[in-house]
């Protein structure tokens, strides 16, 4: 838990009575920001203000100040935390035009609405105490670390989000989960990222309050702390947007860099890509009212658009991110990119063959695109306890892993949490990452409990339907005018034959070989008045960790089962004698 978060939020009793608790959000976060930015602009306030009164054109300015501060944006206000609360009577007008005149980069007070805030504050006669509040808490960088603010700022949306009975896994990611798919994403390039000076660019379409692009930049500097780190972000929650730019701002980054809006409808960085990417999507989210716009850029775009491939069922959109994600990797030939996305599921078998899902399984499979799928354990999200998955992606694999795809079992690394929160009751040790980031550094079936090496086409099959004659009352066929046997629709029936059936490679060549061989040996001992047509035959690609990684659970001896059985019986009928006398 963090303290400094439940500090904070514990302001927030001073808002009982005008506000209810699912509003404390919509004044204690901008107030939190102001305050950071506030403790951060500190020490250059008398240059900044000298300097405005010298430079009118603002992108001048801008120079000028990052020149004299190091920082890209200023405030040329008059007012802070500082002198704020000595004018009693201009209280709201002051903090007003203390927050008109931060440096056109610090848009982040708009997405809170926070001037209605204000006056709503005022009008319940809380501004003065509520500031006074904010003034004795010191966020200034020595003091309060980054890594210690994102924990407060995630802290406090959680207890937000629970006062509104809304769902935090929209907003922000377990750090632990955050951690292992960082480790993964940068495992394959350590040797370029300890280079000296090196300049690398990440991306997260759904940055949320920035905590996946704040922790890869973190365990880069780690690791080479001459490395720069250029972030780029899109997110369309206006308050995530507001902190994820501002947590990069009171870090030195270029805040231009985080856009506002909708990453499927309308992609902020179009045209740009990058050498590291990462996202993690809502699960499970209707995409219908952007299926049109969506659907029109797909028309438009051809076959080059980033969603040539297919479109999942509007009910989930997670697999739209993970072909936008593709989208975005540095292309080969420019040095290649990497990708890490954490999804459900549904995204690895959902779909059957040539639909939407399963075409896009194809295409990503058949381009070489999967690199690695890890399964975490079950309940390490806040909002959730099913099975999640982190996928890592890359278009230009080294030699030995070219043409392969290695599934890592890790739901049994996980370490328990002393206290839950919300759904979270289990997360990721330092140990417990390393040993997963060891199983793909090693690339091999060793260790065959936890880690698979597989052909791409392992996941190929096609989908053949299998017909049975329809009968007369006498037990005979039916045939149509031409003499062909009619078909019963009751009894046809579906199988998939794996494109490696009888250690096939899957090539057209053989595929109806594959086929035939697989429904005389299957299918045809138990029916054999039963058919293929030839006619319905589909591809598809499915990823099914349950039948690479299934362990056998005997069940447990009767002896012992009865001898339980007689326990509780024995217990019961004691109880049942207690109540009697």
């Amino acid at each position: 838990m963090s303290t400094l978060g439940s500090f904070i939020w514990s302001i927030a009793d001073q808002l009982r009575g005008p506000y209810r608790p699912n509003q404390y959000g919509n004044v204690i976060l901008p107030l939190t920001i102001l305050r950071r930015l506030d403790c951060i602009l500190e020490s250059d306030r008398e240059t900044v203000r000298e300097l405005a009164a010298k430079y009118d054109n603002p992108n001048r300015l801008r120079v000028e100040v990052k020149k004299a501060t190091g920082r890209p944006f200023y405030n040329t206000s008059n007012y802070s935390f500082a002198n704020l609360l000595a004018d009693a009577d201009g209280l709201t007008d002051n903090l007003v035009d203390y927050i008109d005149r931060f440096s056109p980069d610090v848009d982040v007070f708009e997405y809170f609405d926070f001037k209605k805030e204000i006056l709503a504050l005022e009008k319940a006669e809380l501004l003065r105490e509520v500031v006074t509040s904010f003034k004795a808490v010191d966020l200034h960088p020595n003091v309060v670390s980054n890594a210690d603010m994102g924990d407060a700022f995630e802290y406090i949306i959680r207890k937000f989000n629970e006062a509104a009975n809304e769902t935090s896994g929209d907003h922000y990611t377990p750090r632990d989960a955050i951690r292992l798919l960082v480790d993964l994403l940068f495992a394959e390039k350590e040797v370029d990222l300890a280079e000296g000076d090196i300049i690398r660019t990440l991306y997260d379409p759904t940055a949320g309050t920035g905590g996946m692009l704040a922790l890869a930049e973190e365990h880069l500097l780690e690791h080479n702390p001459d490395a720069k780190l250029r972030l780029y972000g899109q997110e369309y929650n206006p308050q995530s947007y507001a902190i994820c730019k501002s947590d990069l701002l009171a870090k030195g980054h270029d805040a231009t860099n985080i856009a506002f809006g909708n990453t499927l409808t309308d992609d902020a960085f179009k045209g740009r890509q990058f050498d590291f990417c990462m996202s993690n999507p809502p699960y499970g989210v209707d995409w219908k009212q952007y299926a049109k716009a969506i659907t029109k850029e797909r028309d438009e775009a051809g076959s080059h658009g980033r969603f040539a491939p297919g479109l999942p069922a509007t009910s989930d959109g997670q697999m739209l991110f993970l072909l936008h994600l593709v989208h975005k990797m540095r292309a080969p030939e420019d040095g290649g990119g990497r990708a890490g996305i954490v999804m459900n599921g549904s995204p690895l078998f959902n779909g059957a063959a040539e639909s939407g899902p399963s075409n896009i399984r194809k295409w990503l499979l058949e381009n070489d695109l999967v690199d690695a799928i890890v399964a975490l354990p079950t309940s390490m999200f806040f909002n959730t306890g099913i099975a999640t998955y982190i996928w890592i992606l890359d278009n230009d694999k080294r030699s030995e892993r070219k043409g392969f795809v290695q599934l890592i079992d890790g739901t049994s690394f996980w370490t328990k949490m002393r206290k839950s929160l919300g759904s979270k009751n289990r997360e990721l040790s330092e140990e417990d990452r390393a040993r997963v980031v060891r199983l793909y550094a090693d690339f091999t079936d060793a260790e065959s409990d936890y880690s698979k090496v597989l052909r791409n086409d392992e996941f190929g099959y096609w989908a053949i339907t299998v017909e049975r004659p329809l009968l007369d009352e006498d037990g005979k066929a039916v045939v149509d005018r031409k003499g062909k046997t009619k078909s019963d629709p009751k009894k046809r029936d579906t199988e998939n034959v794996p494109f490696t059936y009888s250690g096939a490679t899957g090539s057209a060549v053989d595929k109806a070989e594959v086929i035939q061989a697989y429904f005389d040996t299957e299918v045809k001992p138990h029916v054999p008045d039963a058919w293929i047509d030839w006619a319905k035959i589909k591809t598809g690609y499915e990823i099914s960790f349950t039948r690479y990684f299934y362990k056998y659970i005997p069940p447990r001896p009767l002896a012992e089962i009865d001898a339980e059985l007689e326990k509780q019986v024995a217990k019961i009928l004691d109880l049942l004698r207690e109540v009697e006398g």
